[in-house]
């Protein structure tokens, strides 16, 4: 009798396997809070008000420091789950910097009405290191092998399909979890996601010389630029007194007039990023009164972004930025004769001193490149005609496999599936719920409607991804 029990057990268990389903998953309880009380290191910080049938989770979950040592020691990493159905699909998602406290739903997670696992970036406050080792714990695998962890541990309870989606350095952030850790999930849908794959910042210059469908655009981009750093006292004055008024200090970057500086010099980059064509018509005329002026930098980009404070929070980004993921050069030719600090605007400028920068990988980011051409397999990269990060975006090549590329006309940073031609849209759709294990949609049924409750995904990530990324 124990022999016949025995092998129904086996039975039972290359059935689930030859399913895709481990036993741990098919005995997931039907309570999401005790099936996240069985995965060791994760933490329930509390529950909180969702939409109808869905449960949202705030979460820590132990991590280390160092995965290379994991006897480093550990930290605490926020995660938010919302939670629909065990066997839904699961989308692992980050900003690639902190992580939303409201329960939203990424384009994917709309698509394939699952649930969605999401997790912030290592070294984004609160989830750093108490004696952080830059150089060493903040890389791209180190931050891969964080959603590697994750991926398993919640694979426990979420037996189904995996995707890994981001948008911008989140984009960027699920392609380098793929490249690393090929099978975690079943495809990855990446947003916006710049390449610096040869650091050509070259091709940023001529794509900002030429963008949009209209000179005249440039051209008073350009206007106001020289019209601000021209009537520079005027603008500093107002700078000033929103400085004082919100207590912003300037130690990073060295003075408040350097900020104004490059703070002017990255509006034109900042204005492509965000704004739509139809948006060159809000644009003031050189000469208008400093205070409309200012007004409206305020919408594309503070004169003060460059505050100790306005920066604290992105300081990781910057970091990467100048060790690995490379940056842009500054779109600042045009305004050499007005500028007192020609060549500041470049990623060291915007870390403490007390942070020390190794130098910069010149192989980590050709390597996430030839994977993506040679190896990548059930990748979606939707990318915005005229967004600036769009200017080296990632390609297809000899072998990747199943994989697809997006362009949303006149798109922003903010590009979207549901925002290209309807043919390509309904396409790309349907290769997403494909490979979510679903069926396709019909002709104008629409998969992202959002249900009561949900507040708008991209408002609410405004700040999180209006940093440079």
């Amino acid at each position: 009798m124990r022999k016949l029990t025995a092998a129904w057990s086996v039975l039972a268990t290359t059935v689930l396997a030859l399913a895709g389903l481990s036993p741990a998953a098919q005995a997931a309880p039907g309570d999401i809070e005790d099936a996240l009380g069985r995965i060791p290191g994760l933490t329930v910080v509390s529950e909180n008000p969702a939409p109808a049938g869905y449960r949202f989770f705030k979460l820590t979950y132990t991590q280390p420091v160092d995965h290379h040592r994991p006897d480093r020691g550990t930290f605490q990493q926020r995660f938010t789950l919302l939670h629909k159905e065990f066997r839904s699909p699961t989308v692992v998602y980050t900003s690639g910097y902190n992580v939303s406290q409201s329960p939203n739903r990424s384009e994917p997670t709309q698509i394939v009405d699952g649930n969605q696992l999401s997790m912030e970036y290592r070294f984004f406050t609160p989830s750093r290191p108490d004696h952080p080792d830059w150089g060493k714990q903040l890389t791209i695998w180190q931050a891969a092998a964080d959603q590697h962890r994750a991926v398993e541990a919640f694979k426990r309870i979420y037996p189904g399909k995996w995707l890994a989606t981001g948008g911008s350095k989140g984009g960027m952030t699920a392609t380098y979890f793929r490249r690393f850790f090929p099978e975690d999930v079943d495809a990855t849908i990446p947003y916006v996601a710049p390449n610096d794959v040869i650091n050509a910042h070259d091709r940023y210059n001529r794509f900002l010389a030429n963008v949009g469908d209209d000179p005249s655009c440039r051209s008073a981009l350009k206007a106001i630029q020289r019209d601000v750093l021209t009537r520079r006292p005027e603008f500093a004055a107002l700078a000033a007194a929103d400085a004082a008024k919100n207590g912003y200090t300037f130690k990073t970057v060295g003075s408040a007039d350097v900020s104004l500086e490059i703070s002017v010099i990255d509006s034109y980059f900042a204005f492509w990023q965000y704004q739509r064509q139809s948006d060159c018509a809000t644009i003031p005329k050189a000469g208008a009164p400093a205070a409309e002026i200012y007004a409206w930098f305020e919408r594309v980009e503070s004169l003060n972004t460059y505050s100790d404070q306005n920066l604290e929070v992105y300081v990781p980004y910057y970091f990467q930025a100048a060790y690995q993921l490379g940056a842009p050069e500054s779109y600042e030719g045009y305004l050499r004769d007005l500028l007192r600090y020609p060549g500041s605007n470049v990623s060291r400028t915007f870390v403490p001193k007390s942070v020390d920068i190794p130098r910069f990988d010149h192989l980590a980011m050709p390597d996430i490149d030839f994977w993506v051409k040679s190896q990548g397999k059930r990748l979606m990269f939707v990318n915005g005609e005229n967004d600036p990060w769009s200017a080296e975006p990632f390609k297809l090549g000899f072998g990747t496999k199943d994989s697809y590329s997006y362009t949303v006309p006149g798109g922003n940073h903010g590009a979207r599936i549901s925002q290209l031609p309807a043919a390509q849209a309904a396409e790309a759709t349907n290769t997403v719920r494909r490979w979510a294990g679903l069926p396709p949609v019909s002709p104008g049924v629409s998969t992202r409607s959002v249900p009561a409750g949900f507040p708008d995904f991209d408002a609410d990530l405004t700040m999180l991804e209006r940093r440079r990324l």
